[in-house]
C-alpha cells in the first residue's frame, strides 16, 4: 500500500532532539513534487537567508541559476540531469544549479569557495524547510552540458543541482522511486564522525 504524502513526511522527519532547530529535523529530500508554484515572496526569503551565509573574507562566492517550470532556463537544467533524476525532477516547479566563483576579488584562487557554496546551500534548504517547502539536491547531472547550455564561465565550479517545491503524492512515482521515498532515513552515530583524537570518539554526556 502506498503511503500518503503526510505519512511519508512523518516517516522521514528526524527524531526529536532537545535544542535542535526544527527546520533541521523536518528537512529531507523528496522525489515526489506537486505542481503548486513557489511564490516570489518565498524565493526571495530563501535567497535572503542565503545572502547572510558566512564566507571566507566575505567573498560570498556563491551564485544560483534558477529556472521556473516553463522557462528556457528550467528546460536547460532539466536536460542536463541524468535520466534517473529527470524522471522525477521534471515535476518540481523550480530547478536550480549552485555555483562557486573559484577566484577571489583579487583574482587569486579562493580555496574556500566550494565550502562556502556548501554553506549557502545548507542555508537555502533549511530556510525552504522552515517555509514548508522541500528541496532535493542532486549530484547526478552533466556539468559540462550545463556549463555550455547556461553559459557559465570557466572559473565557476558547478556544485549540486536542486529541485524545489511542495511535496507531492508518492503514488505518482515509479516503483523504485516509491521505495526510496518511503524508506526510513538513517544517519551515522556521533561517535563515528565526532573525534577528540583521530579515530577516537569525543566523549559527550
Amino acid at each position: 500500500m502506498t503511503l500518503s504524502a503526510d505519512e511519508v513526511k512523518q516517516l522521514k522527519q528526524a527524531p526529536a532532539h532537545d535544542g535542535v532547530i526544527p527546520a533541521v529535523l523536518r528537512r529531507w529530500s523528496p522525489r515526489a513534487y506537486s505542481d503548486k508554484p513557489v511564490s516570489d515572496a518565498d524565493l526571495k526569503t530563501i535567497f535572503e537567508a542565503v545572502r547572510w551565509t558566512a564566507s571566507s573574507s566575505n567573498e560570498q562566492p556563491w551564485r544560483f541559476i534558477v529556472g521556473r517550470k516553463g522557462s528556457e532556463t528550467y528546460e536547460k537544467i532539466l536536460s542536463s540531469l541524468v535520466e534517473f533524476n529527470q524522471l522525477w525532477a521534471g515535476k518540481a516547479p523550480v530547478l536550480m544549479i549552485g555555483l562557486a566563483n573559484t577566484l577571489n576579488s583579487k583574482g587569486a584562487t579562493n580555496g574556500a569557495a566550494v565550502y562556502d557554496l556548501g554553506q549557502s546551500a545548507a542555508m537555502l534548504v533549511l530556510q525552504a524547510a522552515d517555509l514548508g517547502l522541500e528541496a532535493h539536491q542532486m549530484g547526478g547531472y552533466d556539468r559540462d552540458k550545463a556549463r555550455q547550455l547556461l553559459g557559465i564561465p570557466a572559473e565557476f565550479h558547478l556544485g549540486a543541482a536542486l529541485a524545489l517545491g511542495y511535496q507531492g503524492d508518492p503514488s505518482l512515482l515509479n516503483e523504485h522511486q516509491q521505495q526510496q521515498e518511503t524508506t526510513p532515513r538513517k544517519r551515522k552515530e556521533l561517535s563515528e564522525f565526532v573525534f577528540g583524537e583521530w579515530g577516537e570518539a569525543l566523549k559527550l554526556d
